[in-house]
């Protein structure tokens, strides 16, 4: 299942997102990388508690910065710009 996440995720690269969890946590940012086992998005919130682990600083000007996402963590995962029109 997290392969399919992965090429969901390759060709959501650039694009905001909205990714559910296994916790049942929300996370909505713009996919900033995809490597074999996690997401890293860029976002203007801050991430959910227990998302401290690989998440680099605030960045340039749009937030709290981004953070990691493991693949075998999604539940599901949306373009963001189908709820927010």
């Amino acid at each position: 299942m997290s392969q399919n996440y992965y090429n969901i995720c390759c060709q959501y690269q650039g694009k905001m997102v909205r990714i559910n969890d296994r916790a049942g946590n929300v996370h909505v940012g713009r996919i900033m990388r995809v490597n074999s086992n996690r997401v890293f998005i860029q976002s203007n919130q801050r991430p959910p508690r227990g998302f401290g682990l690989g998440y680099y600083g605030p960045g340039y000007g749009y937030g709290y910065g981004f953070y990691g996402i493991g693949l075998g963590f999604i539940t599901g995962i949306a373009l963001a710009g189908l709820f927010f029109w």
